[in-house]
């Protein structure tokens, strides 16, 4: 009878100063999944980050530009894995549901599961309440704007199979790689899910990385970056419509005093109605033209994706 062969797990974990948690976030995992082989990428860190995770058993790594996007796009370009594990290094995810993940993703052939931090058993206590706002918010918009799967789409708590990681472009730099990943997976129409985890508060010595206005700003200019490329049609047919509105809002008034009167008045306000209507027209065209595009680049990606085992 021939043997099945078992997947190889490779558990990412991003790091930028993590010293006072990064040993006790490998050690969590090497007992949770045994079997896995650990790998820690430092990102810059000023601490003894580096030293503490080697000491504790781990494969360390270093990528030298700035930000959590640029480190995971290095992991899944460097390590090579059936099934992987992206979790923070700041002991905030809970390593004990890592197996029970990964025999979700195994048994239901999911190309990614997204571990939930906030749920209705899932207290939000451990978050700043800028941050939990801020998800909340993120989440609904990108549900209504690609279609709602996902219950936490900032969580950093995330398996993947081997096509997911291989096929992913990663063009993120900072925090907003969780946006990308999961507008990635929607666009495709990936098998994927859910599941809730508990979180905990940071540990004494270890900091927050992520600012609640700067990388939520960072993280809205990508929800509207990808709209325009996933969905440029919607983008651009948008921008028609409000200058459609707006030429006829100042183009009305000039049309009913010409047919009272006879003669046009306002030149300037009328050059700038027709002005505006005809970028309203440019913008509809860019959208059909860049939608066309648009689903060339889907079916590529699409059977790239559908190339690699799974």
């Amino acid at each position: 009878m021939e043997e099945i062969k078992k997947n190889e797990i490779a558990v990412l974990i991003p790091c930028f100063n993590e010293e006072a948690a990064i040993a006790d976030v490998i050690e969590a995992f090497q007992y949770s999944l045994p079997e896995s082989t650990i790998y820690v990428y430092d990102n810059n860190s000023t601490d003894n980050t580096v030293n503490v995770a080697k000491k504790a058993g781990a494969i360390v790594r270093s990528e030298v530009a700035q930000g959590k996007g640029a480190v995971v796009r290095r992991m899944f370009a460097d390590v090579e894995a059936d099934i992987y594990v992206l979790v923070d290094g700041d002991g905030t995810y809970d390593a004990p549901s890592a197996p029970m993940m990964v025999k979700k993703l195994e048994d239901n052939n999911l190309d990614m599961l997204v571990g939930v931090r906030l749920s209705d058993s899932n207290p939000a206590k451990h978050f700043r309440i800028g941050h939990r706002l801020g998800n909340k918010l993120f989440t609904k918009l990108v549900g209504f704007l690609f279609g709602k799967h996902f219950s936490d789409i900032l969580s950093g708590y995330r398996v993947f199979s081997r096509r997911f990681v291989k096929t992913f472009p990663a063009i993120s730099n900072h925090f907003e790689i969780e946006t990308e990943l999961t507008v990635h997976a929607l666009q495709l129409k990936l098998p994927c899910d859910d599941f809730v985890t508990p979180y905990y508060s940071r540990v004494k010595g270890s900091e927050s990385k992520l600012s609640t206005f700067k990388d939520g700003y960072k993280i809205l200019k990508s929800i509207v970056y990808f709209l325009k490329e996933h969905k440029p049609l919607l983008f651009f047919g948008t921008i028609a419509l409000l200058l459609c509105v707006l030429s006829l809002i100042l183009a009305i008034p000039i049309f009913l005093t010409y047919i009272k009167l006879g003669s046009v008045p306002r030149f300037p306000t009328a050059i700038l109605a027709t002005g505006i209507m005809l970028v309203s027209f440019i913008s509809l065209s860019i959208g059909i033209i860049m939608d066309s595009v648009k689903l060339s680049h889907w079916e590529m990606k699409r059977i790239y994706y559908l190339s690699y085992r799974r």
